[in-house]
This record gives C-alpha cells, structure tokens and sequence, in this order.
C-alpha cells in the first residue's frame, strides 16, 4: 500500500530539514533561500512499531520488517503559485498526487533565516497556503463545469454525479472553506476522491519550533494547534533541527539525547503515527520464524482485504484467517499459547481486522 504525505510549506519554514530527519539522510538540501528544493524528494519511512519487537521476541523471529509510509518534500509554496508564481504549476502538481498533505508552520525566529513575507507569523503563513490550494482548485473545477452540464443533459448519469459534487465543492471553496469539509455520500466517496481536490485531502500541521521548545511548545506552536482544532485537523509540534540530530546518532545515544531534551521520543515518531492516524490506517501482523511484519490497512478493511495486501491470491482464495488478539499474543508466548488457552479465532470473510490482530491466512487458489 504506497500512500504518500506531501510536506507542504512556504520557503524556508523547514520542510527539508525535517524531511531529512524523516529519511534519516541528508538527501534533502537545505539552505537559506526559496526554491532551495525544485524536484520533489521522495522518502519511504518506516512506522514507528513497539510491538513488532516484542512479537518478534516470542518466537523469536529472524526479521523484523515495519510498515513503510513515503513523505514528499515538494518546492516551497509563495502568495500566487495557484496562477503560476515560483514553481506554482509544478508544486500543485506534486501534491495532487499525494494523499495526505502535512503543513509545516514555521513557529521559530531566527534572523539568520530568512522568511519570504518578511515576518514570522505560521497563521499568515497557513492562510497563504489554504489561499493558494483553494484557488487552484476553484480554477480546476469551473473548467469543468460546461461540459458536465452539457454531459448530464442528455442523460449521461456520471456526468451528473461528477456535477453534483463539483457544485458540492463549489460551494465550500466560494464560502472560503477547504473542499474537506464538504458532506460527502458514502456512495459518492469514490467519485468524490477522482476530483483530485488539493483542498480535499486529510490535512495535519507541524508547527516547527526552536530547540528550547521541543519538549512543551511555544505561543507560536500554540496558535497553529488551536487553528488545527477550529479546521478539525490534527497538529503535532516538532523540532527540525533538533530531529535532524537525533537521526544521525546510533540507537545507544538517541535515547540519551533524548533524555536531556525532556522527550520521551523523537518527535519525528508522533509525526509519522499522526500522518498514519490522519490516512484512517492500523496495523495488523504476521509472525514467524522468518520474519515478523507489519501490515498496513484501512480501518474497517475485513479479513480477506487485509489478505490481499500481502497478495491478490489470498484474497481471490481466502478461507479463513487465523487470528490472535496483540496482547493474547504476547501474554500466552504465541500460537501454541494462543491455541491451548482458546484465545486463537477462526475468523471469515465478513470479519473486521481489529488493530494488533496477529493474523494466518488459509487460503485455496
């Protein structure tokens, strides 16, 4: 399941820097002016897991392999990139094709960067960016509007579905509103996603502070978690710099550096779960002598969903699936545990994937 977050922001707020952090690399160029980053960088991360390792640890396992989610650090966006500004075209492009999108705020003074408004201020900042993303999409959906109409009437049934959430979107974006919070038919949700709306996307705020705020945040920081709550997003408050250190220290240190920040774990870790909680994922796992893994879902997925992501003919064939409570897991030492104490299930094709379930699929092709 390749689902990808764009890390969105205005030049110089610390998209790169973080992505860095994220990637564990310095792939990213980060430097002191606009359009430092042209082409999108692309990531693959993996999910922070804690109970991978301890699923690992009953058998034990030989490998252990987390769920992967990509970042895509993409160009700084400026006032006006909706009608070309900077490398507007090519930056909307970047994230249309992404699921999610993770604004970045700039919540740090530092004279010594400069900021392309002239001031820190991460509201202006995120009003920029809604402004931009809005505008884009308000150009996108009135190109369409004419030929739908004319499409729907002479009876043609798509065009009319495809016109009603147009309109749907029109409404939202002309009251200044970001096309998410539009009320969507469940039936309609796929037609909705073919719009391709950038204001559409689930949406999470990084408010990016200095070092000595890491731990409890700035009034910045707060002004950008408040603004998350009134849009219905979620925020998670981050040190770049600071992650971008931890990540090229061995696992002996970090924990240690850690320690003196007053931080209980990388921040880079809540920012990663977040993304993952934004897309409406959960894990669930495979365990054996071979390998440990983590899969990832849609919340909801049923039982031979979650068999086709491993492959097309688990799911085509599926049987049944073997399933195994996390904790049960655990607590009774695996399978053989799990089987002589009744806590294995026999579960079928209506079953709904609970996160954690440790799962074997029996399947016939």
């Amino acid at each position: 399941m390749a689902l990808k977050v764009a890390i969105v922001g205005l030049p110089n707020v610390g998209k790169s820097t973080l992505f860095n952090a994220l990637t564990q690399t310095a792939a990213a160029q980060a430097a002191n002016y606009p359009f430092c980053t042209i082409e999108p960088n692309v990531g693959d991360v993996a999910v922070p897991e804690p109970r991978l390792d301890k699923l690992a640890a009953v058998i034990p396992s030989k490998e252990i392999i987390p769920a992967r989610i990509n970042f895509v650090d993409v160009a700084g966006l400026v006032r006006g990139a909706s009608k070309g500004e900077g490398l507007g075209n090519q930056f909307l492009g970047n994230i249309r094709d992404c699921d999610a999108i993770a604004f970045v705020a700039r919540c740090f003074v530092d004279d010594d960067v400069t900021h392309v408004e002239g001031k820190v201020d991460p509201l202006a900042d995120l009003d920029t960016i809604d402004t931009e993303l809005m505008l884009a999409d308000l150009e996108s959906l009135e190109k369409r509007v004419v030929n739908l109409e004319k499409r729907a009437k002479v009876g043609d049934k798509d065009a009319a579905t495809t016109l009603r959430l147009v309109n749907l979107a029109l409404a939202e974006l002309n009251a200044g509103r970001p096309a998410r919070v539009a009320k969507v038919p469940a039936e309609d949700e796929k037609a909705w996603r073919m719009l391709q709306l950038l204001t559409s996307k689930p949406a999470l705020y990084v408010a990016n502070v200095d070092e000595a705020s890491a731990a409890e945040g700035n009034a910045l920081s707060k002004q950008v978690q408040e603004r998350a709550a009134k849009d219905g997003a979620d925020s998670v408050v981050i040190s770049a710099k600071i992650e971008s250190e931890i990540a090229m220290l061995d696992a002996g240190e970090r924990g240690e550096f850690l320690e003196t920040l007053g931080l209980a774990e990388p921040g880079l870790n809540r920012l990663i779960r977040e993304a993952y909680h934004l897309l409406g994922l959960q894990t669930y796992f495979t365990v054996g002598p071979k390998e440990a893994r983590a899969w990832t879902i849609h919340k909801g997925d049923t039982a031979p969903q979650a068999a086709g992501v491993i492959h097309t003919d688990f799911e085509k064939g599926f049987i049944r699936a073997e399933t195994i409570a996390y904790d049960d897991y655990v607590r009774l030492g695996g399978e053989a545990g799990a089987r002589e104490a009744g806590r294995m299930r026999s579960e079928g094709k209506e079953y709904v994937v609970q996160d954690g379930d440790v799962m074997n699929f029996r399947f016939n092709v």
